[in-house]
């Protein structure tokens, strides 16, 4: 049975950073040492030192694989298994072959590689890892669509990070060691920011320390290593939902931050039964503080916290456990022994254990209330059973009443008194008690029918009697109080659920929440107001002054009509608020989202105006100045048909770059350094046939089928007149001879999109990002074909009109540029009543 290769990827946080060269570099020290390695591609992107760092290593030939009529070069992995060596060198680990490959990914050729034997060192950059692909793009902008699946990366046997501080990166760059000169200017002010290369490399180093965190918590796992090793500081807050939780969390951050690379955990124990519940507006307060404290909340289920403490803080290896002083008072603790604390401390083992004092430690002695949790009417209950119960039970007794039957009777009274104590609590259980006391002295105790405490252990019976009363009534008011904590729970979960559903099924969450609000508390009328203003309202308008206000925010308040919320409620009811107040951020947040969007949309313009800006004004400025320069030099010997070349040169460019201005200032309509963007219906027809005209395109040249109706498109007609110009232009100029360009318009949805289809050599998938990106022309340095705004400046303007431009793949051969634009809306009916006519 073949074994398995074994794979180490040298992963990096940008392009740049020397992952090929280390590869490379280890190739070459493997050799040396007698292994059989062999190249089986690199990509040396005409870096120098890459590239000679490949001498002397063997390598496999590259494949031709043909594609629509063009050759591309991929790895030949056939030859490279019928080879065998020991270590192949793959670089680019995320890369997509080309079509009709033997695999679709690179990464794919590499577990085949593996499955053979053959070991693998490759490379990859943190961009590339499926799971961070949306972290990236939120980053630098720039989407990836080559990706590797986590698990692939994670199977492989070594990982290793090819480090580079950003401004090393930056200097590198700058010095013309990662991309040709044309090129530098857009990546260090684009995907090479020094921000960017910051945040890509802390990236690439938390990923990792996360993966040996993983692996290091396997090999405990497998070797069953129960005991901490403080490889960082873990620090677990225990949170019980109390006031102290803020001070606790606070001192845990200061715990953690005091060692590099410390990690702050919150942890909430509820009961099974989940009757012992914490105030949830405390802790959704205290959830937030971890967040901003930069650490992780969680919540765990445990019948006995201690252990319950204990065993989470195990399975997160922590080294320090921060817990709060108790609460109970001394009376409480020497009656209930221990608290979660002490016991903590003594199952802690190896964690160290913080106490930490605050103000509601160690409360004064005081007694549960006498009135508990049962109702008025249970009590009444209680002594109506007693009053009637005892005189029955007296009568029952005397007809079978013997000097042996005393045991019976004593025992009987005191079934009685527990049931008493039962239905109505410890009030009407002491009345049964001493009632039955004197009951059982005055008929059943000699001397008969008097009521003399002559023997002592009479008086401890009564003193029996009224501790069963207490402890089975206290029984009875600790159930009553759980069993209406847990409906109470219940019916606020069911209120929330039902919150919540109303806002995932489209309602307006404001509204929603105030409609629910009315009803929960049967409530005849709530109001949130801003000022004088009524943001929403359920139910029926203020009659009176019979009003409860609850303060939202700074500026709202909720108004509760029909009388003061009783206290119990006010729990629910600061859920709620809270629920309210987010729903008013988030109002705020998206009415501040819809007032900058045209400012953002002018940015995005103006941001691909600078971009194109860069790239199109260098090189005609560049050949005219080379053209005037040639004339200057050579002065009267210059040869004639050399000087007639030189002089079109210049005119050419200057031309181009006369026309390049006048384009951008027609089409900016730049106000004090901002764009606006003038959106009107308009149908596309009436661009598409300008555009045709400015460039001379005769129906042998273009075709049309446009089928869009009579739907117009909400746009810029002069930016997207810019942008079909450009992409009729490219489309043009790749056609082959005799194949016109073929524009269409259609309807999908509520969008209206315009193709210019092509028969050209198309674009490789791989390379369709590259076009959009300024300085990538695919090759394009003719300076006499045209400047045009560039796909970089299309794709922006198209953009910021609320659309997209997307490349495709002609069927048959060419590329497809596909412009969707939002449909306008269909004007209002004109109102012919009788008033309006």
């Amino acid at each position: 049975m073949t074994t398995r290769g074994r794979l180490r990827v040298l992963l990096g946080a940008a392009p740049g950073v020397g992952k090929t060269y280390t590869m490379l570099e280890e190739g070459r020290r493997l050799l040396a040492e007698g292994k059989d390695v062999v190249i089986g591609i690199v990509e040396t992107h005409g870096r120098a030192a890459t590239a000679s760092m490949t001498d002397g290593l063997p390598s496999i030939p590259r494949a031709n694989v043909g594609h629509r009529g063009v050759d591309l070069e991929e790895m030949d992995l056939a030859a490279l298994l019928r080879r065998a060596p020991s270590v192949a060198l793959v670089d680019e680990l995320a890369h997509t072959n080309a079509p009709g490959s033997r695999h679709e990914k690179r990464w794919q050729d590499v577990e085949e590689l593996l499955a053979a034997g053959i070991d693998v060192i490759s490379t990859l950059n943190i961009q590339h890892i499926e799971s961070l692909n949306d972290v990236v793009e939120q980053i630098t902008g720039v989407p990836q669509r080559e990706t590797v699946p986590d698990n692939v990366l994670r199977s492989a046997d070594q990982i290793e990070v090819i480090d580079l501080a950003p401004q090393a990166l930056r200097d590198r760059l700058s010095g013309g060691f990662v991309y040709p000169a044309e090129r530098i200017d857009a990546a260090l002010s684009n995907y090479f920011r020094l921000g960017n290369l910051t945040a890509l490399r802390e990236l690439a180093l938390i990923w990792l320390a996360d993966e040996v965190d993983q692996a290091l918590k396997g090999y405990r796992a497998e070797h069953g290593i129960d005991s901490t090793w403080e490889a960082r500081e873990r620090v677990v807050v225990a949170l019980t939902g109390g006031p102290e939780g803020e001070t606790l969390l606070r001192r845990g951050s200061r715990i953690a931050s005091r060692s590099a690379g410390g990690e702050l955990i919150a942890v909430h124990v509820t009961s099974q039964d989940g009757l012992r519940a914490a105030n949830p507006v405390v802790l959704t307060e205290q959830r937030a503080l971890v967040e901003k404290l930069n650490g992780t909340y969680h919540q765990v289920v445990g019948e006995d916290v201690p252990t319950a403490l204990v065993e989470f803080a195990r399975s997160v290896n922590a080294t320090q456990l921060v817990l709060g002083a108790s609460r109970r008072s001394r009376f409480a603790a020497a009656f209930t022994g221990p608290g979660i604390g002490a016991t903590v401390v003594r199952e802690s083992g190896d964690i160290d254990v913080h106490m930490v004092n605050h103000s509601a430690a160690g409360r004064r002695a005081a007694l549960p209330p006498l009135t508990g949790a049962l109702t008025v009417k249970r009590r009444v209950l209680g002594f109506v059973v007693a009053l009637l119960g005892g005189p029955a039970l007296t009568i029952f007794l005397s007809l079978f009443r013997s000097p042996e039957s005393i045991t019976t009777d004593v025992l009987s009274y005191q079934l009685l008194v527990v049931i008493v104590a039962l239905v109505g609590g410890i009030w009407p259980a002491l009345f049964a008690a001493v009632l039955s006391g004197i009951t059982l002295d005055f008929l059943f105790i000699e001397p008969l029918y008097t009521i003399h405490i002559h023997e002592p252990h009479h008086l401890l019976a009564i003193i029996l009697y009224v501790v069963i009363a207490s402890m089975v009534s206290f029984i009875v008011d600790r159930a009553a109080r759980y069993t209406r904590s847990a409906r109470r729970s219940a019916a606020e979960s069911e209120l929330i659920q039902t919150i919540a559903g109303s806002v995932l099924r489209g309602e307006n969450a404001i509204q929603a929440l105030i409609d629910r609000t009315r009803e929960a508390f049967q409530l005849p009328g709530v109001r949130l107001m801003r000022g004088e203003d009524v943001i929403a309202r359920a139910g029926e308008p203020l009659r009176d002054n019979r009003h409860t206000v609850i303060r939202v925010t700074d500026d709202a308040v909720l108004e509760l009509h029909g009388g003061d919320v009783a206290a119990s409620e006010r729990r629910l009811l600061a859920v709620v608020t809270a629920q309210l107040a987010a729903a008013l951020e988030h109002q705020r947040l998206e009415l501040t989202a819809k007032e900058i969007e045209p400012i953002a949309a002018s940015d995005r313009v103006r941001g691909a105006l600078l971009s194109a800006l860069s790239h199109d004004l260098r090189r005609p400025l560049a050949a005219a100045a080379a053209a005037v320069g040639g004339l200057r030099a050579a002065g009267p010997d210059l040869d004639r048909r050399d000087k007639q070349e030189l002089l079109e040169t210049a005119d050419e460019s200057l031309t181009a770059l006369a026309t390049l201005v006048t384009d951008l200032l027609d089409v900016s309509r730049l106000q004090t350094g901002v764009l606006t963007i003038a959106e009107i219906p308009t149908d596309p027809a009436e661009v598409i046939a300008p555009a045709l005209d400015e460039l001379n395109l005769g129906p042998t040249e273009v075709t049309l089928a446009l089928n869009h109706d009579d739907a117009v498109a909400q746009v810029d007609p002069v930016l997207l007149q810019r942008v079909v110009v450009n992409l009729l232009t490219n489309a043009h100029r790749y056609s082959p001879e005799g194949s016109p360009v073929h524009v269409s318009t259609s309807t999908f949805g509520d969008h209206l999109e315009i193709r210019i289809i092509d028969r050209g050599p198309g674009v490789p998938v791989d390379r369709r990002d590259d076009i959009f990106v300024p300085f990538q022309r695919l090759g394009d340095t003719d300076n006499s074909s045209g400047l045009g705004l560039g796909l970089a400046l299309s794709r922006g303007f198209v953009e910021a009109m609320h659309g997209t431009l997307t490349p495709e793949d002609t069927p048959g051969g060419g590329l497809t540029m596909v412009i969707s634009l939002p449909v306008s809306a269909p004007a209002p009916a004109p109102d012919l009543t009788e008033e309006n006519r």
